[in-house]
């Protein structure tokens, strides 16, 4: 197995791990440090009930909507969650609401700001926080500043939340604050903080519950620091006890390192600790028990994964049907599905996203090409990521003119190419060696990124394929577009020097480039030069800058 593929599926363990770390009232403790949960590709779709009515959806970023109700009964809570734009005052809809005669009653603002958290509308939830810092009859507990500086982490980045911390009485210093500095800490991965910061919070005895620890395991693991895992579960098992994110984190490491024994020791010591398994240990337990080709363990636990989950648990079901498709139990994929659709009114873009992979998986392609007309059909969001399943399939199978039409159907519906699909696109070519189109279509992956995050296996494979070639102008061009995504190293101009020597040809200015471009020579490139120099000589490529 590569050291990618083991990276990823740790980070998909660890998304369904995150889903454990719940909020449990509002603006607690556990409210403020809840990690961060991820879909599994795609918007979602919430909602929320406010003394029932009729309803509006809203959009959200990524693709997201949010359903409030407009009708009913007047509440405090439902202007503010109506407050669609960013830029309309939370502070405003307050005041008016008091101008009114109404009253303001601090558990009514927890559950509002919860509910704005919930939608992600940070801006407006620091706004309700910040309002209620400043009225002499509403007490906040440590607990609440713990929301407070979580969500300016959110809206206004790290610097101001560690000022916000550092500018607290000692006495709101306590082990609510400090754990959501830590939260935060781990979300920005900021390793060297949150180890020091633990540091101090032992020393404060602010480590009486399992919570940091977890946070901390999180981080360790994401990061792929396995060696300090143990030690930290020795500690945390010295201060107090693990809970089922603990343990989940646990099998969560068991998986990465593919050993069942230790699973199934970690899942006995749950037991013996009179925790109950939720769906994430048994989704976990499946998946280590898959990959050592277990399927009779692997069936059981998938079986009491799906008796844990409920309608409110709506992201496990995509988790049930990937494991069915490793599985490769195409009956029961089909059967998930059918409970999904019979479950919520409305399937959403990360649902359809898992199906249409499974079905991909499961060789199952023309299934996968009418669900993805289903989407379509019904879909507002037009995600890429969906038709780039199917733009990726026909690509695989080396179909290049279905692929471009197919393209061309998604693009007349409405569905914006990504970076991903030019991406695809560029792969398939030069899995042709068609460089030309490889050119063209890898220009339009770069540019259509702010920055270009640098594909290093993809600019070496070009390179090889066109000093295969010896061709000279579509090197040239190559490295103008690497150049102009600021992108450029010794190794791209020894390419470069090593396709005009397969082409019989003298480069131009070669070292006048790599110097603009702050790029040094090294035994190889002084060798090509000495080389070429005895060749034909070339134009300057005109496009050259």
């Amino acid at each position: 197995m590569s050291r990618s593929l083991s990276v990823l599926r740790i980070k998909m363990l660890l998304r369904l791990v995150r889903r454990s770390f719940v909020a449990v009232r509002p603006l607690s403790t556990e409210a403020a440090m809840a990690v961060k949960s991820t879909s599994l590709g795609g918007g979602t779709s919430s909602s929320t009930s406010l003394e029932g009515g009729t309803s509006i959806t809203t959009s959200l970023k990524g693709g997201s909507s949010t359903t409030i109700s407009t009708s009913g009964r007047d509440t405090l809570g439902k202007r503010l969650l109506s407050l669609i734009y960013a830029k309309r005052s939370a502070v405003i809809a307050i005041r008016k609401w008091k101008e009114e005669g109404h009253p303001v009653r601090k558990y009514e603002l927890n559950r509002i700001v919860r509910e704005l958290r919930r939608h992600k509308r940070y801006k407006h939830a620091l706004e309700v926080c910040e309002w209620t810092r400043v009225q002499d009859d509403i007490q906040l507990l440590p607990g609440d500043y713990a929301v407070h500086l979580d969500l300016i982490a959110k809206v206004r980045g790290m610097n101001s939340a560690e000022k916000f911390f550092e500018d607290l009485p000692d006495k709101l210093k306590a082990q609510t604050t400090c754990t959501a500095l830590l939260h935060n800490y781990v979300q920005h991965k900021n390793t060297a903080k949150a180890e020091a910061l633990m540091e101090k919070m032992s020393e404060c005895g602010f480590l009486k519950c399992p919570l940091p620890y977890n946070h901390m395991l999180s981080l360790y693991i994401s990061q792929g620091q396995l060696e300090k895992v143990p030690r930290l579960i020795q500690e945390l098992k010295k201060n107090t006890s693990p809970d089922i994110v603990t343990y989940n984190l646990e099998l969560a490491v068991c998986a990465s390192q593919n050993d069942v024994e230790a699973a199934e020791k970690t899942f006995l010591e749950l037991k013996k600790a009179k925790l109950d398994p939720d769906w994430i240990t048994f989704s976990t337990l499946t998946n280590i028990y898959i990959k050592s080709s277990l399927q009779d363990k692997a069936k059981s636990t998938l079986r009491e994964m799906e008796k844990r989950i409920s309608r409110k648990v709506r992201a496990a079901y995509g988790s049930l049907l990937s494991l069915h498709t490793n599985l490769e139990s195409k009956d029961e994929v089909l059967r998930i599905w059918k409970k999904m659709k019979s479950t919520y009114r409305k399937l959403n873009d990360a649902e359809y996203t898992c199906m249409v992979s499974s079905l991909l998986k499961l060789d199952e392609f023309g299934e996968a090409m009418n669900l993805y007309t289903e989407w379509e059909s019904v879909s507002v969001t037009r995600d890429s990521r969906i038709s780039n399943l199917l733009l990726a399939a026909y690509i695989n199978k080396n179909e290049m003119e279905k692929a471009v039409d197919f393209h061309n159907r998604t693009v007349q519906k409405g569905v914006s190419p990504s970076y991903t699909t030019w991406e695809l696109f560029t792969w398939g070519y030069l899995k042709q060696k068609e460089m030309g189109k490889v050119l063209e279509y890898f220009k339009k992956a770069v540019t259509s990124v702010s920055k270009w995050d640098p594909d290093a296996k993809m600019v070496q494979e070009m390179f090889h394929v066109v000093e295969e070639q010896g061709n000279v102008q579509v090197a040239e061009q190559l490295l103008v577009t690497l150049r102009h995504a600021k992108y450029g190293n010794t190794e791209i101009y020894n390419a470069l020097l090593r396709t005009y020597a397969k082409a019989g040809k003298m480069p131009m200015i070669v070292a006048e480039r790599m110097k603009k471009d702050n790029v040094k020579m090294d035994e190889e490139t002084q060798k090509l030069i000495t080389l070429t120099s005895k060749m034909t000589v070339t134009e300057v490529p005109s496009s050259i800058a």
